[in-house]
């Protein structure tokens, strides 16, 4: 198998699918909250590198179905440079199903709708893509563009029949801007719903911290406040009663930074999901202990 240059982030959801580094780190790698590459320069893997990666995988695991590409911005690739990688994964695993990545918005805007339907054709077909907020006030100080660049990614990747799975982050706009954040991201995702939606709960590494506080303090010099839980859990109701989206979307707040794990798919399990919700608020629902949670 291959040796992995560290560290190696992924969706839960990949636990058991075979990894491949077609980059390192990530290529913009400056958004407020994350700090899953700060310690990691960004680059393009060359192809012999890659290509003997995925041979060397294919002897150890041949029947492997599902391969997600990382680090964190394998989409941001010149498309032959992907193309090549995704034909050889499908001339190395005969029963190769899906391959799957991270994506920006900005670089799923960037491809033109033709590379996207190529990519889809040779089976990228699920990319996972940070949402965060609607909000573009929230957007602009974690430097993740704007609700109109976000609406532009979705779209560009459901044309082409390529899935998204989109994470919400909850808290992220402390005690003062929650109400902007949740309506706003409501609204964006009843205008162009992903396939899957799943939040978390903002934590901040501490060499991210000052410099989050003061994007946040800009221009009015009012401190962020972090919501605790009895926030998060009205942010995550709120978010549930407004969501009414154009077509069924699978709901999941089972990542470990939140506080409540919720499942279902929307909007037919809304009342069933703010039930549990609500049993959690009046405290006949235990919250998973904080020691428990994390990245």
């Amino acid at each position: 198998m291959p040796i992995y240059d560290m560290p190696l982030w992924r969706p839960p959801s990949e636990g058991t699918n075979l990894i491949l580094q077609a980059t390192l780190g990530c290529s913009f790698n400056a958004c407020t909250f994350c700090s899953m590459y700060t310690d990691k320069a960004f680059r393009v893997r060359a192809l012999d590198e890659v290509f003997a990666d995925i041979d060397d995988a294919a002897g150890d695991w041949p029947d492997a179905t599902r391969v997600f590409l990382a680090d964190g911005d394998a989409l941001t690739l010149p498309m032959d440079h992907l193309a090549a990688v995704l034909d050889r994964l499908c001339e190395r695993f005969a029963d190769l199903q899906r391959v799957s990545c991270y994506a920006t918005p900005h670089n799923l805007a960037k491809k033109s709708a033709g590379d996207l339907a190529r990519l889809r054709e040779k089976r990228l077909s699920l990319v996972y893509l940070g949402i965060e907020s609607g909000s573009d006030d929230i957007l602009r100080r974690i430097r993740k563009g704007d609700a109109r660049l976000m609406e532009r990614a979705l779209l560009a990747a459901d044309a082409a029949g390529i899935k998204v799975s989109a994470t919400v982050i909850l808290g992220l706009g402390g005690t003062r801007l929650w109400r902007e954040h949740i309506e706003r991201t409501a609204g964006l995702i009843n205008r162009v719903a992903p396939r899957y939606l799943s939040t978390l709960q903002l934590g901040l590494d501490p060499s991210l911290e000052s410099g989050f506080r003061e994007a946040f303090a800009k221009p009015d010099g009012v401190d962020f406040v972090r919501q605790d839980d009895d926030g998060m859990l009205a942010e995550q109701a709120l978010l549930l009663e407004r969501l009414d989206p154009p077509r069924p979307v699978i709901f999941r707040s089972n990542h470990a930074s939140n506080a409540l794990a919720l499942a279902g798919t929307l909007p037919r399990d809304r009342d069933k999901l703010l039930a549990q919700l609500r049993a959690a608020q009046a405290g006949d629902m235990a919250l998973r202990p904080l020691a428990s949670r994390g990245f």
